[in-house]
């Protein structure tokens, strides 16, 4: 139902009454001829109050209620993301979409539908997601997350039932259709093991024992062959590498020391696809008296899992914490499908799934478990683990156990301060992947990677490794436990909720620090001047090179620290300063290697020779900035990009990386280093390609269209070290990078200035719907594109004062 007229909307919207008054008040005002009071009868409902850029504001009187409004308020904006998720859990995605074609990432790291479908499966036959629900809290869900989720289910069925499908994606497809609590709570777990199980899923549903003759068996050998402890090191720091993953992310919070008003300053600045499965969407949920939250949430959750309210804000950024571990089997001689534990054989466990097919018979498939986890065949294409006659590997994934996230959101959600937030975080230990940056109005930071990992101390490592751990371990802080001996288990902290796992008094923290930052590195520096150390080594490392995010992010936060005074416009300006630190470093060197090459040519990686002495006096005048306006950026891009692709850190840089100067090394490029030529060559020769002058404006070959508009986009990628990150694949045929994948999504610039309300600006790039329908399909990002913000209304006056409201009560039909 929905009610336009503005003295109806004064009357439906409250200012603090209870609800049982609003929603009783929202019929008598339609019967009064402002619209039609939709379904009556009994059951789930909520108040909905949407504000700019279809915002909305969703009141409700207890949990089911609240997600309910959710649920609704989701599907009418994502219905066809969210119903392609409920596909993946389910494990349809072959009978639906075909086996061979590739999900879209959102949920697991399947290279195909059929593996994904396999894992799924699995996991939704075997009752994974049933015991846990069924687990009593702390260690499983609380109540108040199981109401959230039924009433989560009843509003997206809900809207699927009172509306008409208008995106194109899924309109009329048949594989969209009501879902459970159980669907919705299958999908969290999905979330809580991506980094883990999410990550292993080819390699779990391809191995196979060494059988002669069976499907996809590998062949019996007599001896073990280990994969080789030098290249699997490598791999395993690859795999682990957080600047690589699709999801990244940079939160900053400033202390009230520095500050105007003396109350913190949170800036939150998540990197996550751009599309698909694991966009946030905005909201702001309240049960009056009892929740008031604002942010975003990862769709397909029923709570915010990055925002503010009246007196804290939070971000997360994507932690260094390696979330698995493996177990060498020793076999069973006389059966590759038993292991020895203490010399004792135990048998593994068959799952055999079956999985419909588009066009063709279904698929069966066996996956063999342990008492550590799944059997996997690799992690990555890198990391081969071979299931020999004496050998196999088992993952060992504690998130597999952990639907406690979303109680941590929830109770983030109702935390007053920043000691509120560390406790939130003791209570519930829910974060499968992910660091906590906080700040509060009293003027209190928090940097935390409360994660879930496995218990494995550098102790333990050093006692338990097999030679294949001995060289992953330190490589990557994944443990490779000899799996035959009974005294190499995890064991238990006594704070843990969980066995297997630390507990949150082993979690490297800072309190109360000037700033307090993380852009994906370790703990290490969150804060340069009060550096942390200590922790064991699968947390992540210390006195290691630092990424040139990390170091850009340090020096700017430590500079508007030491100015002090800050508001929530700095947080602002740093949002979209997009000053790129490796052109800082290594611009003005470029522009004078190139322009000592003979002749100002160069030879391409193709052979050509190439005349690039038109691109140095381009480098050396480029502002160091990624700018949509930024002349030379582009230029710079493409040629920095070639040359570390190709070029070691010890033949690029001339001052070597220090730890006792870990922001400012290594620094000074070496003009003579191998390659410097060749990737001045190949980077003007792809901008020929793409049509794009040597000083082309970055905005004209770096953008998005939406509804047939070109927008131009700021910011750069990971190895240009720009806050503002953002992540194109390069499409010469059509322009340069055409598209973003991932980077900057939902931005909150967030701070208090002693009145009741937060001072709040947000940015949802992507925007609120994928349907291009939509009038919210593209809106904040034309936003982004002209590095513009939403005022958000939080409060309940400023919820009243916006233009743009209206009113929505959607409810259960009776």
């Amino acid at each position: 139902m929905l009610l336009r007229t503005r003295p109806i909307l004064r009357r439906v919207a409250l200012t603090g009454a209870a609800l049982l008054a609003a929603t009783a008040a929202i019929p008598q005002a339609a019967a009064a001829g402002a619209a039609d009071a939709g379904p009556s009868g009994g059951g789930l409902s909520a108040v909905i109050r949407y504000t700019e850029n279809g915002i909305p504001h969703i009141l409700a009187r207890d949990y089911a209620h609240l997600g309910f409004g959710t649920g609704w308020a989701q599907a009418a904006d994502q219905v066809c993301v969210l119903a392609d998720g409920f596909v993946t859990v389910a494990g349809e995605r072959s009978r639906w979409f075909g086996p061979e074609a590739a999900p879209d990432g959102s949920l697991s790291s399947a290279t195909r539908n059929l593996g994904s479908d396999l894992y799924f499966k699995g996991v939704r036959e075997s009752g994974t997601v049933e015991k846990l629900l069924a687990t009593p809290a702390p260690a499983g869900p609380s109540k108040d997350l199981r109401e959230l989720m039924r009433g989560w289910a009843a509003g997206y069925n809900a809207w699927l039932a009172q509306n008409k499908i208008t995106d194109p994606a899924c309109k009329g497809a048949a594989w969209v259709r009501p879902v459970s609590a159980t669907d919705v709570a299958a999908r969290g777990f999905a979330v809580s093991v991506l980094g883990g199980q999410g990550r292993g899923i080819d390699g779990i549903t391809t191995a196979q024992p060494p059988a002669a003759g069976a499907p996809g068996a590998g062949t019996r050998t007599t001896a073990p062959e280990e994969p080789d402890p030098a290249a699997a090191a490598a791999a395993a720091r690859e795999f682990f590498d957080t600047t690589r993953y699709d999801m990244g992310s940079n939160a900053v919070a400033f202390a009230g020391s520095t500050t105007a008003s003396g109350g913190g300053l949170l800036l939150g600045n998540p990197h996550y696809p751009w599309q698909g499965g694991r966009r946030f969407w905005q909201s702001q949920q309240t049960i009056p008296g009892e929740l008031n939250v604002s942010g975003g949430s990862l769709l397909g959750t029923t709570v915010v899992n990055i925002g503010f309210n009246e007196k804290v804000a939070w971000s997360h950024t994507v932690a260094t914490g390696t979330p698995v571990s493996l177990h060498q089997l020793t076999l069973d001689p006389a059966d590759p499908t038993a292991y020895l534990v203490d010399g004792v054989p135990e048998r593994m466990t068959r799952r055999t799934v079956t999985v419909p097919v588009a066009g063709g018979d279904p698929v069966t498939r066996t996956q063999w478990w342990t008492r550590y986890g799944p059997v996997v065949s690799n992690l990555g294409a890198g990391l081969p683990l071979p299931w020999t006659a004496g050998t196999a590997y088992a993952l060992n994934d504690p998130n597999a156990a952990n639907l406690r996230g979303s109680d941590t959101a929830l109770a983030m959600g109702r935390s007053r301060s920043v000691g509120g937030i560390q406790d939130a975080l003791r209570r519930t230990q829910g974060l499968p992947w992910v660091n906590t940056v906080a700040a509060d109005s009293a003027g209190g930071t928090l940097f935390t990677q409360s994660q879930v990992l496995p218990r494995i101390t550098d102790e333990l490592a050093a006692r338990c490794s097999t030679a294949l751990g001995r060289a992953t371990y330190p490589a990557s802080g994944l443990a490779v436990l000899d799996g035959a001996r009974g005294d190499c288990a995890l064991g238990s902290d006594p704070d843990a909720v969980q066995p297997g796992v630390f507990g949150p008094a082993k979690a490297p923290t800072l309190r109360d620090a000037p700033y307090a930052e993380n852009s994906n590195d370790s703990a290490w520096l969150a804060n340069a001047e009060r550096p942390l150390a200590g922790y064991e080594r699968i947390w992540g490392n210390v006195a290691t090179p630092r990424s040139l995010r990390t170091r850009g992010a340090i020096e700017d936060v430590a500079s508007m620290a030491a100015k002090g005074r800050l508001t929530v416009a700095d947080l602002q300006k740093q949002q979209f300063a997009n000053r790129a630190p490796a052109g800082d470093l290594a611009a003005a060197d470029a522009a004078k290697a190139c322009a000592a090459l003979p002749a100002g040519t160069a030879t391409a990686s193709d052979g050509t020779a190439v005349d690039v002495s038109a691109a140095c006096p381009v480098l050396a005048g480029w502002d160091r900035t990624a700018d949509s306006g930024s002349r030379g950026a582009l230029l710079f891009d493409r040629f920095w990009r070639r040359l570390t692709a190709t070029t070691a850190a010890k033949d690029l840089w001339l001052v070597p990386f220090s730890a006792a100067d870990p922001v400012r090394t290594p620094r000074t490029l070496n003009q003579a280093a191998p390659g410097i030529g060749r990737a001045l060559a190949d980077a003007v020769a792809e901008l020929k390609a793409a049509g794009a002058a040597l000083d082309a404006p970055l905005g004209e070959h770096q953008f998005v269209v939406r509804g047939g508009e070109k927008l131009p986009v700021g910011g750069g990628t990971e190895a240009l070290g720009v806050w503002n990150k953002i992540e194109a694949p390069w499409n010469a045929a059509a322009g340069g990078y055409p598209e973003v994948l991932h980077g900057s999504s939902h931005v909150q610039a967030v701070g208090w200035n002693g009145g009741r309300c937060p001072v709040a600006r947000t940015l949802l790039t992507y925007s609120q719907s994928a349907n291009p329908n939509s009038p919210y399909y593209a809106d904040q990002t034309r936003m982004f594109s002209q590095e513009r913000w939403v005022t958000s209304r939080f409060c309940e006056r400023d919820i009243l004062r916006s233009p743009k409201l209206k009113v929505v009560w959607p409810r259960e039909r009776g």
